[in-house]
């Protein structure tokens, strides 16, 4: 931030706290002991395992509360980087030693939420608490570090993006999306747009390893309206994928491929940490990879750090548990120069101009002595102790600035002492400008890229809908072609029935004209016949007519007949009786 103010600056070491988890199921399965051991008496800040004493800021046993790991390891950090401090917490370990567990933990879930929600939360309670003439802004950015590579979680279209140094040679991501946040509520939100981002894979000791670095970076800026001084705190939190055995985990293919680059990149954070460690040594390798660039101000810079190393206390992971141990040992000798991220008002820079000027004029009457001091010398008087000028420096006056106040007079010895030096400065600057700008380059050609594999997708994908579009023409064609050809079949057959109804149709026309014909020819008879049948019809007629005239006259003739008989029959019944009469004699007489 421009404006800081170096001659600020407090060493301060980086905090190392231990934290153990219970044995999990696959480990009380296989019958793993318990072989950690924590002293008693010791202020929880020993832990022993195989017979080596381990000391740490705390150390956090297996049934320990989430609650409690946040109040030892994070708590603090929230007012220091109110005060505009930088902050780092991340957590170390293998896999499945209960990193993510520790930094996130159960969001949502009060008793088992981690770190990240309960450090966001405590930061909006303090400045609900503050004081009314502050004024907050508080941006936030999520990115995850993959196959080395940086990718921004809020937005997946950048894949590869590039660390840069700002003015004051802090190295930031460069082109990471910043999202302004106001509550709680809203920086959960882009927490949880932020992981289903995230790669993670199942292996064999964890269901949900993550392969990658995740960083979560939050910006609180704040301004006095009344003395208009300006504050930034920056504060990383920092889940790192888990080192991992191959042999244990079952990696295979491109998870394999994952756990090849993400020991690469923890190898590089350890040997970042121990060449820091080691004071013999000069160079600090952080562009070895991209996180130890990343946390380049967390580790030896300006932040106060806090390491959680995750251990399994399980002896199946013993070679991995002593590792993880030693980092944490080789870390806690660490130092951090921290300083308040501040930018001055005018007044503030006038002041501590004339505060330099007055420094500048002590140095140069001490000068002015030593000048004196040295022509005697020179002359061959000999100076006592007492008169022999001491040059006298407070804490905040650097070498460089005390060569600066005595570079005129002496300006040919210094240029010849410092002058491959600055020589090899200005090349390894420009070094580092080419680099940057190979990083910008690499990173629009990875984005060019990205587009083009999308569009490569895109085209696969229309590829692959049109062959699936020509395949069913094809297949519908074909099938088709077939209804066609059975089609044509039919057709024959249908022209040969017409051809046959045809001839058929001639045959049955002819037939229809001659049985027309034999129809007239009935019909005349049948005319005839009526005409016959009408006359015999008549005559018939004229006949029953007769004949019931006859009829009459017959029952007439009859009726005229039976009365005549009647008579006779009367006579005749007289004369029989006679008859009888006399033949009933005859008879007697016989």
């Amino acid at each position: 931030m421009s404006g800081e103010a170096p001659e600020k600056g407090n060493e301060d070491s980086i905090k190392v706290v231990a934290r153990f988890r219970p044995l999990n199921d696959s480990e009380e399965r296989a019958q793993s002991k318990f072989i950690v051991a924590f002293p008693q008496n010791k202020d929880d800040q020993l832990v022993s395992i195989g017979g080596k004493v381990f000391q740490f800021d705390n150390i956090l046993k297996p049934n320990v509360t989430q609650e409690k790991v946040y109040n030892t390891a994070a708590k603090d950090i929230v007012k220091d980087v109110l005060n505009g401090y930088n902050g780092t917490i991340f957590a170390y370990g293998q896999t499945s030693s209960g990193k993510t567990h520790t930094m996130e933990g159960v969001i949502g879930d009060p008793n088992l939420q981690g770190i990240i929600p309960r450090i966001i939360s405590d930061i909006f309670n303090h400045i609900y608490n503050m004081e009314e003439n502050l004024e907050f802004h508080i941006k936030v950015s999520y990115f995850e570090i993959y196959m080395d590579k940086i990718r921004d979680l809020l937005d997946v279209s950048k894949v590869n993006l590039a660390v840069h140094e700002d003015k004051n040679r802090v190295p930031f991501v460069k082109g990471a999306t910043e999202r302004f946040v106001s509550s709680p509520e809203e920086v959960l939100e882009v927490i949880e747009a932020g992981k289903m981002n995230r790669h993670v894979a199942v292996t064999n000791m964890n269901e949900h390893s993550s392969r990658s670095h995740s960083v979560f970076l939050i910006q609180v800026k704040q301004e006095n309206i009344e003395s208009q001084k300006k504050l930034l705190g920056k504060l990383y939190l920092v889940d790192l994928a888990g080192s991992e055995k191959v042999s244990k985990t079952g990696a295979e293919g491109s998870v394999l491929d994952e756990a090849k680059n993400i020991n690469k990149s923890l190898s590089a954070l350890g040997n970042v940490i121990s060449a820091l460690a080691d004071s013999s040594k000069t160079h600090v390798p952080y562009r070895d990879s991209k996180l130890t660039r990343i946390l380049q101000e967390s580790l030896g810079g300006n932040a106060r750090t806090t390491i959680v190393i995750c251990c399994s206390p399980a002896s199946f992971n013993e070679p991995e548990t002593k590792s993880t141990l030693d980092f944490g040992k080789r870390a806690k000798t660490v130092k951090n120069v921290v300083t308040v991220n501040e930018e001055l008002t005018a007044e503030e820079w006038k002041r501590r101009y004339e505060k330099e000027k007055e420094r500048v004029v002590k140095l140069k009457a001490q000068l002015e002595k030593m000048d004196r001091e040295l022509a005697r010398w020179r002359a061959g008087e000999s100076v006592s102790t007492d008169e022999q000028v001491t040059v006298e420096m407070d804490a905040s006056t650097t070498s460089q600035q005390l060569i600066q106040v005595l570079a005129p007079p002496l300006a040919i010895p210094i240029m010849a002492v410092d002058g491959d030096a600055a020589e090899w400065a200005r090349e390894r600057e420009r070094l580092y400008q080419s680099l940057d700008e190979k990083d910008d380059e690499i990173n629009h050609q990875s984005q060019l890229v990205e587009k083009l594999k999308d569009q490569m997708l895109e085209q696969e994908e229309l590829i692959s809908s049109t062959r699936r579009d020509y395949e069913t023409l094809q297949s519908e064609m074909t099938r088709l072609t077939n209804e066609n050809e059975k089609a044509k079949e039919e057709v024959k057959e249908v022209l040969q029935a017409l051809e046959e109804l045809a001839v058929n149709y001639d045959q049955k026309t002819e037939e229809v004209e001659r049985k027309g014909k034999e129809n007239e020819t009935m019909a005349e008879e049948l005319n005839q016949k009526q005409v016959s049948l009408a006359t015999a019809t008549s005559e018939l007629q004229t006949v029953k007519d007769s004949q019931t005239h006859q009829k009459k006259r017959i029952n007439e003739m009859l009726v005229s007949l039976l009365k005549d008989l009647n008579e006779v029959g009367t006579i005749i019944g007289a004369s029989n009786d006679a008859m009888k009469v006399r033949c009933l004699g005859l008879k007697g007489s016989l």
